[in-house]
């Protein structure tokens, strides 16, 4: 099959390798200048260095409806187009243009986490395992039918940056089991239940502000998935933000007022937590490594030198 690529950042990096990879023709890579946004820096192997690489035309694009990009595609005449994390809407000109229309490679198990940042979402709602959907994209964001889904467990102790590795290597063999069903003509393709989704929206600062009436386990795992490289969770130590980069649930049971700064436990020092721990009946967030503003790191119980005072959600 010819094959057209949308994509952007190492997912589409990913795809756009299977699929040169594969035994299809890559004839035309559309992806997004390079942006200073925080999270568009992350994970940020090029797909137009890739595609130059290897003798594939290359259209950068910030959104997908100009004459030239439309004039692009029908002159490419391509029998599929490939997309993995295309950041603006694709047009019905766009997506329905080839004979099997639009792949679309999400990083969740739709229909739920459909949208922005996924696995930092499932991460911080507790969810058993995480994966990758091929579907057939149509009008509604992350809403069409369903060729192909992989999934992985998540541990206990995972972080975002862990998924991500494990999610990202799904992509090659997806993509490629994805392809030979269509070319083959033994892609079936099921409805999403569409009383199953869930919609998620893109990550800003305000997401990784901690409030410290959450359950110290919610807390535990917004550390985990806002891990290095991502921005840290943060809170703020007599009116300074320091982002919390390593902590654990507690293991005893502490009473109190959320965000004090109560006693040390084995390598950490525990914060009381959540809107219940005036009965004492709560775990608290041990918190075990901070970095402060400047970029230094601190072992918890080097920087919290006494107990007594709060940390909070504002200076």
């Amino acid at each position: 099959m010819r094959v057209v690529m949308f994509g952007y950042q190492t997912w589409g990096h990913r795809t756009l390798q299977a699929l040169l990879d594969s035994d299809h023709e890559v004839v035309l890579a559309v992806t997004h200048p390079k942006s200073d946004h925080v999270y568009e820096k992350i994970w940020d192997d090029s797909v137009a260095d890739l595609a130059e690489k290897h003798g594939v035309p290359v259209l950068l694009r910030n959104r997908p409806d100009d004459p030239e990009l439309l004039a692009a595609l029908k002159d490419a005449e391509p029998d599929l187009i490939v997309a993995n994390n295309w950041r603006t809407v694709l047009p019905p000109e766009v997506f329905d243009l080839p004979p099997h229309g639009t792949l679309n490679i999400h990083d969740s198990l739709l229909p739920a986490y459909a949208g922005f940042s996924p696995l930092i979402w499932a991460l911080i709602n507790g969810e058993r395992e995480v994966g990758v959907t091929a579907h057939r994209m149509n009008a509604e964001l992350d809403a069409g039918d369903v060729l192909l889904q992989r999934a992985v467990p998540v541990g206990a102790t995972d972080t975002v940056a862990d998924l991500f590795h494990r999610t990202v290597d799904l992509i090659g063999p997806v993509v490629n089991e994805s392809l030979d069903l269509i070319a083959s003509g033994r892609a079936q393709w099921i409805p999403q239940d569409r009383s199953r989704a869930s919609f998620f929206h893109k990550r800003s600062l305000e997401d990784s502000r901690i409030d410290w009436t959450w359950p110290a386990e919610d807390i535990e795992r917004l550390v985990r998935a806002q891990c290095d490289p991502y921005p840290n969770a943060f809170t703020h130590h007599r009116g300074q933000r320091i982002r919390i980069v390593e902590s654990a649930v507690s293991e005893g049971r502490y009473g109190g007022t959320p965000g004090r700064i109560f006693i040390r436990e084995g390598d950490g020092i525990v914060i009381v937590a959540g809107t219940e721990a005036r009965n004492g009946r709560l775990r608290g967030l041990v918190v075990k490594r901070v970095r402060t503003e400047d970029g230094a790191e601190h072992a918890a119980t080097d920087y919290f030198r006494t107990m007594g005072g709060y940390l909070t959600g504002r200076p």
